[in-house]
């Protein structure tokens, strides 16, 4: 294992970290982090939520600046003190938190703020066309962002780096909502990009992905360097040791926890938007102590059956019944009242208050409801205890329930998110992407979490792009694709394989 934050080849690196340190109030991110890549390598970053790697991202992407430490970019020393300078500097950065206006176009998304370039008519159009074919992705340039699914918006935001002239390009958790097809397809894109001399940072907690794509691994470990190490000569298992000191989890359901009592039942649900149709026909149950996974390339209609289970979209024709009341004409919260639990695809958008406190978070979706509220009136005393049991029982590393969700890494937001979504004895969890972004300490516990509750009765709804997780922890497995249930798969028996490919439409059943 080579330790030292020098490239194992001659010449200067692409770019070169030393003694990088950045403390927040009551957090130190970073701390002498030293790193070094190659020009034309694939360098993965490694580590568990909190170990400090988007920090140090975003201080070479020019968003935050570091307390101490350098930066060099092609031997140069460059003080990075803005996105618009790194871009200058030949730094683009694709968020794993997409940055795109869902209003405008494709095209519009592409060019906005680099209109210098190539203007905003026939050559732009022409230019990205051109840097689509060649990393192999279709785009339709005049499409509405908030039309596309995860996955797409995805390749919107690569296309935007390239055209901003990018060399050295940050990849945070790039396959994050890729099926295995997609994933061999944008590594393919990958290494032909490396191959003309694109240099990626990759950062990922997918560690089979990461030995598969990366030529070198740098694993960081609560905020400073542990070291170095060429994919080939690294297990996942001793990639695993190196973040978390413990073997590589695995997704398992355990002994069949399945009732004969029906908790939701969805019945003939159709939806549509702006006249095209994105939910056809639905039928769906799921029973107390099972977990039902739905699989599906991203785009396919999970996100509206999400949103039309929970009152946030209405529905053409259907009904969705919970314990075997009718709640399809109730709001939002009354539903969350009657006891469904929701943890979002999106904890940003949907999930927290970035800009507020942990425990004024614990008090989203529940606010009428006790420990969080007394009759009329919320109840910050409750709130504030019953964060703490929270942050006791889900493992939630914070310096204390006052600090703001946007101070906690991903991983612990996500954490908090499901103890939050756990509490008040719900019927039903509806959990979207519950590990999406998170570590392996931090996905292991969540789905120990899942699992006890699925034992002690709880109905749980699991849509997830992660295959070994659907696989490992559902005990039957639905497909979408364009908007329909097409397939049902065995968990027992199904491969990813299998399952990518019903998932694409090229087999009607796993």
């Amino acid at each position: 294992m080579n330790t030292s934050a020098e490239p194992e080849t001659g010449g200067a690196p692409a770019v070169e970290l030393s003694g990088i340190t950045k403390t927040f109030p009551g957090v130190v991110a970073n701390s002498d982090v030293n790193l070094a890549v190659r020009t034309g390598e694939v360098h993965a970053l490694c580590g568990e939520n909190g170990a400090g790697k988007s920090t140090l991202m975003k201080i070479l992407y020019g968003m935050q600046t570091p307390d101490s430490g350098s930066i060099r970019v092609g031997g140069e020393e460059l003080r990075v003190k803005s996105p618009a300078e790194a871009i200058r500097a030949g730094i683009g950065m694709v968020h794993q938190h997409f940055m795109l206006a869902d209003n405008l176009t494709v095209l519009e998304n592409v060019v906005l703020g680099a209109e210098g370039a190539h203007g905003i008519g026939a050559k732009a159009r022409k230019r990205v066309a051109e840097l689509a074919a060649q990393a192999g992705f279709e785009v339709r340039p005049d499409a509405l962002v908030e039309s596309l699914g995860v996955a797409d918006r995805q390749r919107v935001e690569i296309l935007k780096v390239l055209y901003r002239g990018a060399e050295i390009i940050i990849l945070d958790e790039p396959t994050a909502v890729l099926v295995p097809q997609e994933v061999d397809e944008l590594f393919a894109t990958l290494r032909a990009m490396r191959d003309r001399g694109y240099t990626f940072l990759f950062i990922s907690h997918k560690l089979d992905e990461v030995r598969a794509i990366a030529d070198t691994i740098t694993v960081l470990r609560r905020g400073t360097t542990v070291g170095s190490v060429t994919a080939t000569e690294v297990s996942s298992r001793g990639l695993a040791e190196m973040m978390v000191g413990s073997e590589l989890p695995a997704p398992e359901r355990g002994p069949s926890t399945v009732t004969d009592r029906q908790v939701l039942a969805v019945s003939g649900m159709s939806c549509s938007e702006s006249g095209r149709p994105v939910l056809a026909d639905v039928d769906l149950t799921v029973a107390a102590g099972e977990v039902v996974g739905i699989a599906g390339v991203e785009g396919n209609g999970q996100t509206e059956l999400v949103e039309a289970i929970m009152g946030m979209r209405p529905v053409d024709a259907g009904t969705v019944q919970l314990g075997g009341a009718d709640i399809t004409e109730r709001s939002t919260l009354r539903r969350r009242e009657a006891g469904i639990g929701y943890v979002p695809e999106d904890r940003h958008r949907q999930g927290l208050l970035l800009d507020q406190p942990l425990w004024m978070n614990r008090i989203l979706g529940h606010q009428t409801r006790r420990p969080v509220s007394s009759g009329r009136w919320l109840d910050p005393a409750g709130a504030r205890e019953d964060t703490e049991r929270i942050v006791e029982q889900f493992d939630v590393r914070t310096p204390g329930i006052e600090v703001d969700a946007a101070a906690l890494s991903g991983g612990n937001q996500q954490k908090l998110i499901v103890g939050r979504e756990l509490s008040g004895d719900p019927k039903l969890l509806i959990a979207a992407h519950p590990t999406r972004g998170v570590d392996v300490g931090a996905q292991a516990g969540i789905w120990e979490h899942l699992r006890n509750a699925r034992a002690e009765g709880l109905a749980v709804l699991l849509i997830s792009a992660d295959l070994d997780e659907l696989i490992g922890l559902s005990d039957r497995i639905r497909v979408m694709f364009r908007g329909r249930l097409v397939a049902d798969a065995d968990p027992t028996t199904v491969t990813p394989e299998e399952l990518g490919a019903a998932m694409t439409g090229a087999q009607e059943s796993a």
